[in-house]
């Protein structure tokens, strides 16, 4: 998916640009899989974390998006530090209108990912049939890069689609999830090496790195608990933000990507290798058959979950406890305000107002924390089985695809159990 830098460029047709793109060499997928992280975890910082909400934080991405692709479109040749923030920004953007659709308008991700697939193969059918190529090396002109651009946001969103799809059917932990695209990144680059289409090859690597990306970033950033290594959204954001600026900046000194003339080779041709090309397809729909028969392999697997936040097992040694044994050692005050976050958090989610439920349901953890030093050693028992009814509640309110029924009936549980 690479090529080697020509040794004879041409001169460019009047009224094009030099090469708005970075040169495809192991620093373009470096940056790409770096800023697919940061799309996911970045995304779910804001979102969660700061109680955004997704809505705002959505919206908010949409207007940055705009201001940030005005500033490259004008440009009249590749700048990485522009570049790779538009990247960065259209990957934030593209995670979160998957999640949109996902959490807000309850769109399945089977839907969801068929769409995208839908209308990215609109936006290359279009593309292709004006411009006559879907070569990265050739984003010459305005219209060549506004294509280019959309077909990035839509792969983006395509890809976010397809990752937590793959978890949905698996209910494989991220850190697992990670080897699937991986692995068939690996093919694709088996298969160009062996001769297959090199734009085919690079769209499909694109695609997949955005998958790659996101299940890192959730692999990184979700507790022990989950599968995950614990760094939280915000570490993992600022390790690859801060990964991705070194790189950049090392870009801009070194000019190692730079295209630095526009290249006649890289105007509409017909192919010189057409059969190997064809022998290639044959092996990527290989790929694909194989990839469709292991995940409906892995979905008819028992597995007790369809991600891992969405599991919020009780603490084994919990035992049930009747409405009032639980609260009756406890200061009548403190086990009020519990219900009364409790039962705010409730009417959140009952109006479809899941960021003010998050927000609201942090409230509570913070709470219950702060009087753990007093109310542990008045009833131990009676404190871990609250304690578990509480991590339950916060576990689905804080789901990346929060499940209303889910949230209504553990809160409801607690709200029982604090009687």
């Amino acid at each position: 998916m690479n090529r080697s830098r020509t040794a004879k460029a041409g001169r460019a047709p009047e009224g094009t640009l030099q090469n708005k793109v970075p040169e495809v060499i192991i620093w373009f997928w470096i940056i790409k899989v770096l800023s697919t992280t940061v799309g996911e975890s970045f995304a779910d910082w804001i979102n969660f974390e700061l109680g955004v909400g997704l809505k705002a934080t959505s919206l908010i991405f949409t207007v940055v998006l705009a201001a940030v692709l005005v500033w490259q479109l004008r440009l009249s040749r590749y700048r990485p530090p522009v570049y790779w923030l538009t990247v960065v920004v259209v990957s934030v953007t593209g995670t979160l209108y998957t999640d949109l659709l996902t959490d807000e308008l309850q769109v399945p991700l089977a839907l969801s990912t068929s769409v995208f697939a839908a209308v990215l193969a609109v936006v290359f059918g279009v593309w292709y049939a004006r411009e006559r190529t879907l070569s990265i090396h050739s984003i010459v002109t305005l219209r060549r890069e506004a294509f280019y651009w959309l077909a990035v946001l839509v792969t983006f969103a395509l890809g976010t689609a397809v990752g937590d799809w793959t978890i949905e059917l698996t209910g494989w932990a991220p850190g697992t999830a990670v080897l699937l695209p991986a692995g068939l990144i690996g093919l694709i680059f088996i298969g160009w090496r062996l001769g297959a289409n090199p734009v085919l090859s690079f769209w499909l690597a694109f695609i997949l790195t955005r998958p790659l990306g996101a299940n890192l970033g959730d692999w990184l950033a979700s507790p022990s608990a989950d599968g995950g290594l614990g760094l939280g959204t915000a570490t993992t954001s600022v390790i690859f933000l801060a990964a991705i600026l070194a790189t950049v900046i090392y870009l801009t000194v070194t000019h190692k990507d730079v295209i630095e003339e526009y290249d006649a080779s890289h105007t509409p041709t017909v192919t010189t290798r057409p059969r190997r090309e064809h022998v290639m397809l044959g092996y990527f729909a290989i790929v694909a058959l194989a990839t469709a028969l292991l995940l409906g392999w892995a979905a008819a697997q028992p597995h007790t979950r369809t991600s891992a936040e969405e599991e919020a097992p009780e603490p084994a040694s919990t035992v049930s406890l009747a409405p009032g044994q639980a609260t009756r050692h406890f200061p009548p005050s403190e086990i009020a305000k519990f219900r009364s976050i409790t039962q705010d958090t409730l009417d959140k989610v009952r109006a479809g107002d899941q960021a003010g439920a998050t927000k609201r349901i942090t409230d509570l953890e913070t709470a219950w924390d702060d009087d753990q030093p007093t109310l542990e050693p008045k009833d131990p028992t009676a404190w871990q089985f609250l304690d578990g009814r509480i991590d339950t509640a916060l576990k689905a309110v804080r789901a990346r695809h929060p499940n209303q029924t889910t949230e209504q009936q553990a809160l409801t549980a607690l709200l029982d159990s604090l009687a």
